[in-house]
């Protein structure tokens, strides 16, 4: 069965859009009319392009509200969600834009996402009072978006690990976990009697209702970590939800701000951080290390490309002295779907060499990440 393809005209058309232009341009002999030009001009309103008779493809959107307004809606009009947001984050990047996002209605009309909520955390200092709802509303309808995507999963993850990290090998009979119990003794089964014999009895305890892990976020929240700082906030409010876990959450630049009160309400968490500024792993590390009662049960979470503007070797002396005294460390150099940004590379070869390897996660690796950390075993690191 062969698959459609499109026709001369069709071809023409594309390249005609992709290469912009007047009609005519680049040889394509093709004239853009209705949406297509509508299409074309939106695109050449951001992006530019070939010129033409000495002219610019696109007029640009200027520092015009109403315009960036009408521009914002025509992109939502002829593009799917996906590219829109590719769109804004390319307007507020490439025209200087993000000062329109303190207008209320300028935030109305955008299409929410984890980046737009970047850069709104990154100017909430200069947000007027007439924005700050609006900006609220938007910040809060996309977290709940991430919970909805990532809550059940979590949990569902986390509550599995937590119960085989609790197994114990003489349960009371109440506790015993007959499906591992069999499964683990089939080798005594018994044809003639039709029954097992179970040498080895797999359950659980009773202290497994109470909290068995203390976890600790520690965050970065230098600019370059803005959506792993989102996401890092949302995974908190889930953990914390979690009474088998007990969640400290903690964001750093070069001041340590402890916002585990926070963690009921993660809109309040993001808007409780500062993006930006110089970055202090060590004292970070210095307060979480301060934190933690019962090493052998806590998993500290550092997100952070590493580079440390504090003193190095203390951080790194830190992070020996946590994993030798029973903490299990997992160093994240983001946590969103990006992949790994610019980090320092010498740091992270340091941490690997103390049994910490630093890698980039994305927010569908994390409860398996996580999970991973609980049960003290191999953490399942993606490919390079």
């Amino acid at each position: 069965m062969t698959s459609m393809q499109p026709s001369a005209d069709e071809r023409l058309r594309r390249w005609r859009l992709v290469l912009g232009g007047e009609p005519g341009a680049e040889g394509t002999g093709c004239a853009l009319t209705g949406q297509d030009a509508a299409m074309d001009g939106a695109l050449g309103a951001l992006y530019g392009g070939a010129k033409n008779g000495g002219k610019d493809r696109g007029a640009g959107l200027g520092a015009s509200a109403p315009s960036v307004a009408r521009w914002l809606g025509d992109i939502r009009t002829y593009f799917p969600s996906s590219v829109v947001q590719v769109m804004q984050r390319d307007a507020i990047e490439r025209l200087g834009l993000a000062t329109l996002l303190l207008e209320p209605e300028m935030l109305e009309a955008v299409e929410a996402d984890v980046h737009l909520v970047g850069t709104l955390l990154s100017l909430n200092k200069a947000m007027p009072e007439t924005t700050r709802e609006t900006a609220r509303a938007v910040v809060r309808k996309v977290v709940e978006d991430l919970e909805r995507r990532l809550a059940t999963r979590t949990r569902a993850t986390l509550t599995g690990a937590l119960d085989r990290s609790a197994r114990i090998s003489r349960p009371r009979h109440c506790d015993i976990d007959w499906d591992r119990t069999i499964r683990a003794n089939l080798k005594n089964y018994l044809p003639e009697h039709g029954t097992v014999v179970p040498e080895r009895l797999v359950g659980y305890g009773r202290a497994a209702r109470g909290v068995k892990k203390d976890v600790v976020l520690c965050i970065d929240q230098s600019g370059s970590m803005a959506a792993s700082v989102v996401y890092a906030s949302v995974f908190g409010a889930v953990l914390a939800s979690m009474r088998s876990i007990a969640t400290r959450l903690v964001v750093f630049d070069t001041a340590v701000v402890d916002l585990t009160d926070q963690l009921d309400d993660p809109v309040d968490v993001l808007f409780g951080t500062q993006l930006g500024g110089g970055t202090d792993i060590n004292r970070a590390l210095a307060y979480c290390q301060s934190q933690i009662t019962r090493p052998a049960g806590t998993v500290v979470v550092l997100i952070s490309d590493l580079y440390e503007g504090g003193i190095r070797d203390e951080m790194l002396k830190r992070v020996a002295a946590m994993k030798a005294s029973g903490v299990q460390f997992v160093a994240l150099l983001a946590l969103s779907d990006e992949g790994a940004p610019a980090y320092d590379r010498e740091h992270a070869a340091v941490l690997a060499a103390l049994g910490a390897p630093a890698f980039a996660c994305t927010p569908d690796l994390f409860p398996e990440v996580m999970a991973a950390a609980i049960e003290r075993r191999p953490l399942p690191i993606p490919e390079a």
